[in-house]
């Protein structure tokens, strides 16, 4: 089980990231990592994700699912998701380009801050500099098989970050987002 809040809030979470960019342009392996980061914070600090999404231990560490089949174009996305992806965010060899700001009305103040400063923390490490950092995530080395993606259970990152106090809470606010948004239909 995890938190899964929309298309929509993704896209705007990408776009704070890349909007801390003079170019509005980085490396994926770069987005992948500071969204990761970002959403493993914010759970530390408040419970909840800021994008939410399954992520899964590949080799450079976790990742978004979600994220990176948008970013590819491909996995188990709906093309109406590519789509709203790609009318903000273009993938360019190995980068993204931010091609049309998404806004923020999906982000609280809180979450656009926690974005801001990951992008800002990790500014000076290169890509795979940032992608070494996240093999210390303990919920990473506990998944991570060479050659697979394995998905990283909630409950381990719970356990990494030190949340298992409030595990179930927090297992029982997942579960209560996604069965509010499969009610409403709310994918993007």
């Amino acid at each position: 089980m995890y938190f899964q809040f929309g298309t929509t809030k993704l896209i705007e979470a990408a776009g704070v990231l890349l909007k801390c960019r003079p170019n509005r342009r980085m490396s994926y392996l770069r987005l992948l990592k500071l969204l990761y980061i970002a959403d493993r914070e914010s759970l530390k600090e408040t419970g909840w994700p800021v994008v939410g999404t399954e992520p899964v231990a590949m080799e450079h560490g976790p990742v978004h699912s979600k994220v990176y089949d948008l970013v590819k174009g491909g996995g188990r996305i709906s093309s109406q998701e590519l789509e709203h992806w790609s009318s903000h965010i273009n993938t360019d060899g190995h980068d993204v380009v931010l091609a049309a700001d998404p806004g923020t009305d999906s982000l609280s103040p809180y979450e656009m801050e926690k974005l801001e400063r990951v992008c800002l923390r990790y500014e000076g490490i290169d890509r795979f500099g940032v992608s070494d950092l996240t093999h210390d995530f303990p919920e990473w080395a506990k998944n991570y098989r060479q050659g697979t993606s394995r998905p990283i259970p909630l409950e381990d990152i719970l356990w990494a970050i030190g949340r298992t106090g409030d595990c179930e809470e927090i297992l029982a606010d997942a579960a209560e987002v996604n069965a509010l948004n499969n009610l409403l239909g709310v994918s993007l």
